[in-house]
């Protein structure tokens, strides 16, 4: 019984602690590794990539963000990528669940560049008051070439949430 009583007590104060974070005014910066055959594309064969990210809560729930990143893979075509991004996020308070939406500019080479608007929907698992463990699944659909380019994926990522002044 005591086990239930402090399972439900931690529980409670996990929620309490995410319902604070997300308030206008608050910063984001994180970081996320993609890849390592977490992701599937039709050209792709060994991948990994890192993402840095930053966000700023224009209102409750409501995050602005801005991503770079760089990606390497094995294919014979295009094999190092480099991307930077816009996009938002939507965090629902009682369970830490966000949802993402994106488009990214992606380069790579000389004859290669993409654009690609994307989805996200992750968790954002708090460690302590900001530090966060962010599982993903994303969505990244290619406007070059669909069946090629076109990117559904997983990646674990790190934020902290920084207090507003």
């Amino acid at each position: 019984m005591k086990k239930k009583i402090l399972t439900m007590a931690v529980a409670l104060l996990s929620v309490v602690t995410a319902n604070a974070q997300f308030e206008q005014g608050k910063v984001y910066v994180g970081g996320s590794l993609t890849g390592l055959n977490l992701k599937y594309t039709g050209s792709d064969k060994l991948s990994y990539g890192v993402q840095a990210n930053a966000g700023y809560f224009f209102a409750d729930d409501l995050m602005l963000l801005g991503q770079a990143g760089y990606e390497h893979n094995g294919s014979k075509g295009v094999s190092d990528k480099y991307n930077l991004a816009v996009g938002g996020r939507y965090y629902i308070e009682q369970n830490g669940i966000y949802l993402g939406v994106n488009c990214k500019y992606i380069h790579a080479g000389k004859n290669f560049n993409d654009v690609m608007p994307g989805v996200e929907v992750g968790y954002a698992f708090f460690l302590n008051n900001s530090v966060t463990v962010e599982p993903a699944i994303y969505y990244d659909q290619s406007f070059k070439n669909h069946s090629d380019y076109s990117t559904i994926g997983l990646k674990l990522g790190v934020g902290v949430y920084l207090f507003k002044e």
